[in-house]
């Protein structure tokens, strides 16, 4: 095992470790307490959430209250349709407070192996726990995706990923190149712009452009009606919300997208659009590699940028489980029953779906059927697993 001769064993042992205490940890965690599992949900932050309350400011749900709730407590009556991120953290706190989740702070885990019948968790601090069943509930956000550019070292500007970016300010004036498309994207190009920065998108292939709501209604509530739909159906009704939008707003400055094997989130609010319309905000092509000064394009072309703002997304945060297990094609870990390890037996993941429904809405019900299956392997296997488990807040 990977640095095993070194630790000593938590005694301290559950039948169930959840790894990660945002959205998909605390969700689990509710629903394996309702189940009467004893378990423990390992954070390595400060506080829950810690993701979420390290996001930039500015940042608002683009999915609806309604649809984005965890299981068993709604927002609060006051929080308008789209939460800001400030009250979606202070939920998450509310919520882990409510039903006295038994969450540990300050362990951050560094890998995760499988040896005879249980899963030995390896902790930064060189303890390690052992349990029969793991749930890894680490979401996508930890995990910044960086791509590979030619020359980046000559460029003596600034780069960062949008995972660093927290408000516009420091960026007024300067000459700011955004790569990517995705809705941080776009959130923070128009940000950017409001101040005064001089922003250019860079565009590999492009985004369909949808409102963020239809007669006051979020378009999520319309894509979680449809969820279940044939694709190209689902596209098809996508595509007549934005000739309804185009017919009212005007034709979209932005090139559609290439169609993709994985699901997409399409770009949702005219922030974006709107900025390019009124040329707050330019357009570019894919980036070829980097100069001392800028950015050279695919099509030849060359700008000089102070800063290049890498809005390139995120992938499924799998580092600690090594070779552990397979991925599928769109980098998450390959798995049945929305939840269930494909590789590993006792291995569930949660925070893996993504489509129209919405994150956090599939989130809230892999955390259900999780809990459901993990009871059934527990009883299956002879492991007592019953009671209330400790408090265990804090180290």
């Amino acid at each position: 095992m990977r640095g095993a001769a070194t630790e000593a064993v938590d005694t301290h042992t559950f039948p169930v470790i959840v790894v990660g205490a945002g959205p998909s940890g605390l969700s689990v965690s509710r629903e394996l307490g309702r189940a009467g599992i004893r378990h423990v949900v390992l954070e390595r932050g400060e506080a829950v959430g810690h993701t979420w309350a390290h996001l930039y400011d500015g940042l608002v749900l683009h999915t609806g209250k309604h649809f984005s709730a965890l299981p068993g407590m709604r927002f609060s009556s006051s929080t308008p349709t789209f939460p800001t991120r400030r009250q979606f953290v202070e939920y998450l706190d509310r919520y882990a407070k409510t039903f006295q989740l038994p969450i540990k702070t300050a362990s951050e885990v560094r890998t995760v192996e499988r040896g005879g019948h249980e899963w030995r968790v390896s902790l930064g601090d060189r303890r390690a726990m052992l349990a029969p069943v793991v749930v890894i509930a680490t979401g996508i956000v930890s995990n910044p995706y960086v791509p590979e550019f030619t020359h980046r070292d000559r460029f003596r500007g600034r780069v960062l990923h949008s995972v660093e970016y927290r408000r516009p300010q420091p960026f007024a004036g300067e000459r700011v190149l955004v790569v990517g498309i995705g809705n941080s994207a776009g959130e923070i190009s128009a940000e950017l712009a409001g101040v005064g920065a001089h922003v250019t998108v860079a565009i590999r292939s492009g985004a369909r452009v949808v409102p963020r709501e239809i007669l006051g209604v979020p378009v999520q509530y319309l894509g979680v009606a449809l969820r279940h739909v044939p694709r190209s159906v689902l596209l098809r009704t996508m595509s007549i919300a934005g000739w309804i939008a185009e017919s009212l707003r005007g034709a979209p400055p932005l090139p559609l997208p290439i169609d993709s094997p994985c699901a997409t989130v399409p770009l949702i609010g005219f922030h974006l659009a709107d900025a390019v319309k009124s040329g707050r905000i330019q357009l570019a092509g894919s980036v070829s590699a980097f100069t001392t000064t800028g950015m050279r394009f695919v099509d030849g072309s060359e700008r000089s940028f102070d800063t290049v703002m890498l809005a390139t997304g995120y992938r499924a945060a799998l580092g600690m489980l090594g070779p552990e297990i397979t991925r599928d094609r769109c980098g998450f870990a390959a798995r049945r029953d929305r939840v269930v390890s494909s590789d590993r037996p006792g291995l569930y993941f949660v925070g893996h779906n993504y489509d129209v429904a919405g994150g956090l809405r599939n989130i809230a019900q892999d955390a259900r059927i999780a809990a459901r299956l993990i009871a059934k392997d527990l009883r299956d296997n002879g492991q007592t697993y019953t009671g209330r488990p400790p408090r265990t807040n804090g180290r």
